[in-house]
This record gives structure tokens, sequence and C-alpha cells, in this order.
């Protein structure tokens, strides 16, 4: 698997992978009515920001997005999200997307990179996070409305660098 930076003909392939992961209501704070319109703005990041996708045999199975958390002031820490195909779960492809941005932000100099939004039931996501020096820093109770289980945690988790 390679992960490389975004080019304008990924859009579909990675369209397809927002569309499917916000749809799912179990993971992104995303409305999931979302359009694509609405959707391209919002993950394609600018400079100082990246775009990133995952690519396996040719097919694009995960994507990310990372830059600045927030700017002004709190520019100096950087922020991350993921989104890896339902098909490609498992295999890696989280894994590689966070390896890349957590090393894509150090190496831009950042102090450190803050998730602001973690699904508390996404325990993949969250033990990735932890197993690789993430600290669950707070968690706001009942602030995401999951399909099955109502309303659950997100957490707030942070990594100096």
């Amino acid at each position: 698997m390679q992960v490389r930076e975004f080019d304008e003909a990924d859009w579909p392939q990675v369209w397809d992978i927002i569309r499917e992961v916000i749809q799912a209501r179990d993971t992104f704070t995303y409305d999931p009515e979302m359009t694509e319109e609405q959707a391209r703005p919002l993950w394609v990041e600018a400079p100082p920001g990246r775009t990133v996708v995952a690519v396996e045999d040719g097919r694009i199975v995960g994507t990310a997005k990372m830059g600045p958390n927030k700017p002004g002031p709190g520019a100096h820490v950087s922020t991350a999200s993921f989104m890896v195909a339902a098909s490609a779960r498992g295999q890696g492809v989280g894994t590689a997307l966070f390896t890349y941005a957590v090393d894509w932000a150090t190496s831009a100099g950042y102090a450190g990179m803050q998730f602001n939004a973690v699904v508390d039931t996404n325990r993949t996501a969250v033990e990735l996070y932890l197993r690789n020096g993430f600290e669950i820093i707070g968690t706001v109770p009942g602030a995401f409305a999951h399909p099955t289980l109502g309303r659950v945690g997100l957490h707030v988790m942070y990594r100096e660098f």
C-alpha cells in the first residue's frame, strides 16, 4: 500500500469513501446528508495542511487530512482526520494513514497533535491512538448521536511531540 498526496483526479474515489463513512453515522461528526459540494472544501486541505490517499492495487482505500488544529495562536498544534473504505478495514490502512499524519506533523515542526472529536465507541481508532502515545484529555458525554447505541461520548485526544 502507498500513501501519497491527494490529486484532483482522486476526488471521485475519495468522495465515495467520505459518503460511505458519514452515511454510516457511527464514527464521524459530519452531517450524513452532506453533499459532494459541501464535503470537498471540508476534506481537501489548503496549505499548510495536506490531504492524502492510501492506494492499494490502483484503488483508493483510505484518505486523511491534516493541518493546524486552529489558526493563529493555536497553529502550532496539528490535527488530522482519517477515513477508510469499509471493504479495506482491518487491513492496516488506518494505521498507515495515522502514521503518515504523525510523521508529517512531526517533521513540519508542530508541537503536538490534537483530535477534537473521537467517538468513544470507535474502539479501533481509540486503541490505535492510545497505543501511539495519545491521551484522552477529556470526554464530552453524550455529544455524539450513534445510530444504534444512542448518545455516546466524544473524546478529545492529544499527543505532545
